[in-house]
């Protein structure tokens, strides 16, 4: 236990050498009425899986307390699923749901109460973030937090700066069936093994384009403390070995060419328990909207800048050939 703690220790005293001493931000003042959201990002499916709980009341998920009423495209030119997609996302947000389009972030996030930084291109991340920011207005970005852990840094301190609550999370690791697996009865956890698709995109590291899905799922169950991670590469398939501190193991299997489930396995000292893990974004919205009003993020600045810290390690490890690689020297690189 004292060493996992010492890791632990060490990772964070990293962190806050970057952003600051973690602390709890403040919450924006918001009226008794529904939260004016605004969305920065038309070019990937969540927006449309947003507005469609938050502005339809009939919607069997609705989540009351909040509507989406204005938005901003952004896009990728570089990024085929992103520039090909803006404009139909556009329209069917606007029309389906009266969501106003702004001409520029700055303007929607002066309007709005808090926004949610949907874009699907993490390197669009932390210019969004600088503008949302401006504003004082919480906000949640999307998986990726940023296109690296530099630009995560900066979000977070900037956030921190201004007392602005924000997180970044996927909607896998939240909902039912994941807290059904938490409950399970296994005795002490000792090794989670996380599935599910790694597609990639050329523009953006290897994992920060949707393999974090699967990562996210090993922090949300081993939390923080992550020492090492090795990376076992082929042309389908990709294995992230992760060695905790305290000797726990979290490993993440990457398909690109076959299954599209997302599946978990919790090895305990006493019984294994396995579960798919599919999206939950009624329970993120929920998430969100209570971090509007509490100030209190559900995921910590620390946890997202450990995962993406693994998922850069992982990278790094691929160019070493599969050599074991540890957090805290990518962490250290990363503040420079």
């Amino acid at each position: 236990m004292d060493e996992r703690n010492g890791g632990m220790k060490r990772f964070a005293r990293l962190v806050n050498g970057a952003i600051g001493a973690l602390g709890l931000a403040t919450a924006v003042s918001a009226p008794a009425a529904d939260l004016r959201i605004g969305i920065i990002g038309l070019d990937g499916s969540h927006c449309i899986q947003v507005a469609r709980r938050l502005n339809n009341p009939e919607e069997k998920e609705h989540v009351p307390g909040a509507k989406v009423v204005g938005a901003f495209k952004g896009g990728s030119p570089d990024v085929p699923n992103s520039w090909s997609r803006v404009e139909g996302f556009t329209q069917e947000i606007s029309e389906k749901y009266g969501v106003r389009i702004y001409a520029s972030m700055d303007e929607l996030a002066r309007d709005v109460d808090a926004v949610l930084i949907l874009s699907i291109d993490g390197r669009k991340h932390l210019a969004e973030a600088k503008a949302v920011i401006a504003h004082r207005r919480p906000f949640f970005i999307d998986k990726p937090m940023a296109g690296s852990v530099r630009d995560a840094l900066e979000i977070f301190r900037l956030a921190r700066e201004k007392g602005v609550p924000c997180f970044s999370a996927s909607s896998h690791r939240m909902g039912p069936e994941f807290e059904k697996l938490k409950k399970a009865k296994i005795g002490e956890l000792r090794h989670v093994v996380s599935s599910g698709p790694a597609t990639f995109e050329p523009s953006v590291p290897d994992f920060f384009w949707y393999g974090i899905h699967s990562v996210e799922m090993v922090y949300a169950f081993l939390g923080t403390g992550c020492r090492t991670v090795t990376r076992t590469h082929t042309d389908h398939t990709d294995v992230l070995t992760g060695v905790w501190s305290d000797g726990r193991v979290g490993t993440v299997i990457g398909h690109r060419n076959t299954s599209r489930e997302f599946l978990v396995s919790l090895y305990g000292s006493e019984k294994k328990a396995d579960g798919p893990h599919p999206p939950a974004f009624q329970t993120l919205l929920q998430e969100f909207l209570k971090m509007v009003r509490t100030g209190v993020p559900p995921v910590s600045a620390g946890e997202t800048i450990e995962i993406l810290t693994f998922m850069e390690a992982a990278d790094e490890s691929k160019r070493r050939g599969g050599m074991p690689v540890a957090l805290t020297e990518v962490l250290q690189a990363s503040r420079r």
